[in-house]
């Protein structure tokens, strides 16, 4: 249904535009093909891993394992080699989920025709694009919140023990963080489909985009790093920057930030997301870390990933509110 349709079946009752618009779209996501095709993948791999997770769940727990008051945990992180965990399957798969949702919001409008008309009412053209970001993001929030507590239900149900209350802030905060890795991706398509006429070009921008850090930017940054690595003999001052330097490279990609955020959030042993100095061990005592540090451990990815979702946003805002759009 175009949004002129939608609109003309609300008339006989005022509401408010962006409200009308976000139903319309969200009514269209929950709807369409698309939408339930990426569902039943998600799902299908959702299944996977839990299954994988509570088949090795014995084989996780070890005697003096400094994560044992965290058993709950384990069923987002656990992987035998065959199949990757939940965290693995959102970090791949979570900016396929954006793109498909994003790649056509304004070209597609446009193409119809049905964008002039839209504006040719007493509508605010902000109310488009935020309305359309706004909808898909709604979308992909309850299905990351429905496949979390699916997988803590099917834990509860097999295992017989509930979470503690930390545990259950962590595996929160672990989906708070994916919908924000989620919206960059969506964020970057919707900004293709503002920039490209076609949906086909737009979507294919949007992909090769995440192929690129995916596949071709860990590879660019070992060709970098290679011919710069220092030698043996080095002092350990030497070897800690250039790691640090190596990292900083890394960090240029999204997955790699939601890769550092997930894993220290989701697994509190983890006390540094960098390289230490033997002086900055000593007197280290192993143990998990409680949920504030890990946040404050994590706060600089979680700020990129939201600033890299803001910075798309915006532009993506400023081009739709400066293009020029001609009745067909």
């Amino acid at each position: 249904m175009t949004l002129t349709g939608y609109f003309n079946r609300k008339n006989e009752r005022v509401r408010h535009p962006f409200r009308v618009i976000m139903e319309k779209e969200m009514a269209d996501h929950l709807t369409g093909w698309r939408f339930i095709i990426l569902t039943a993948i998600m799902a299908l791999t959702c299944l996977g891993s839990l299954y994988t997770a509570l088949a090795n769940m014995g084989q996780a727990v070890k005697p003096n394992d400094p994560e044992g008051t965290f058993f709950f945990l384990k069923l987002f992180t656990i992987s035998d080699g065959t199949m990757p965990s939940f965290v693995v399957f959102i970090s791949f798969l979570g900016p396929l989920l954006g793109i498909g949702l994003g790649f056509d919001a304004i070209n597609s409008e446009h193409n119809r025709g049905t964008l002039s008309r839209i504006l040719s009412q007493p509508i605010h053209r902000d109310y488009i694009i935020n309305a359309k970001f706004a909808a898909a993001l709604a979308v992909i929030s309850a299905m990351l919140f429905a496949l979390g507590m699916l997988v803590m239900g099917a834990g509860l149900v097999t295992l017989g023990i509930p979470p503690t209350a930390e545990e259950f802030i962590r595996m929160i905060l672990f989906i708070l963080l994916s919908i924000v890795y989620i919206a960059f991706w969506l964020n970057l398509s919707i900004l293709f489909s503002v920039l490209f006429r076609q949906p086909a070009t737009a979507a294919l921008s949007a992909i090769a985009v995440w192929l690129f850090f995916s596949v071709f930017y860990p590879l660019i940054v070992n060709l970098i790093t290679k011919g710069m690595e220092p030698s043996p003999a080095a002092s350990p001052y030497q070897l800690v920057a250039f790691e640090q330097f190596r990292l900083t490279l890394l960090r240029v990609m999204p997955n790699q930030l939601f890769s550092e955020a997930t894993t220290t959030l989701l697994m509190p042993s983890v006390r540094s997301l960098g390289p230490l100095t033997m002086e900055q061990m000593i007197g280290a005592v192993p143990g998990p870390l409680p949920l504030g540090q890990s946040v404050l451990l994590v706060w600089p990815q979680v700020t990129g990933l939201a600033a890299g979702t803001i910075v798309s946003f915006v532009i993506s805002y400023i081009l739709f509110m400066r293009r020029e759009i001609r009745p067909r």
